[in-house]
């Protein structure tokens, strides 16, 4: 007959990486709360400069977007060619409209230039 052993009692407590009795040292964890503080400060900046980065990109695209709108809304009789320049004036009743004729060529008030590209896109130079 086998001999019974107490449930407490380690066949080899000199390999076990924690006490096996009562007279061990006290198991104590770390404080890391220090090292949580500090990760989480990091992963906020981190998602702060996202954030930042994609509000920036926001920003772009919006101002893009009015840019657009503005010159597709214009009065224009002719059809744009991909790659060239045109300019945005006012009339003299206020409406705008899209021209092939530059700023310095006549006395009207230019809004601003824009190349069509080839997506479309009118974009403000």
């Amino acid at each position: 007959m086998e001999k019974l052993k107490p449930d407490n009692v380690a066949d080899h407590p000199n390999i076990l990486p924690y006490g096996s009795n009562v007279g061990a040292p006290a198991i104590v964890t770390e404080n890391i709360q220090g090292w949580k503080d500090n990760r989480v400060q990091k992963v906020n900046k981190q998602f702060e400069d996202k954030f930042l980065e994609l509000k920036k990109e926001y920003d772009k695209l919006i101002e893009e977007f009015k840019w657009n709108d503005l010159v597709y809304k214009a009065t224009f009789s002719f059809e744009p060619v991909i790659g060239n320049i045109y300019h945005l004036y006012y009339s003299k009743d206020g409406k705008v409209f899209l021209s092939l004729v530059e700023p310095h060529e006549w006395n009207k008030e230019h809004i601003g230039s824009f190349r069509y590209n080839h997506d479309n896109k009118w974009i403000k130079l």
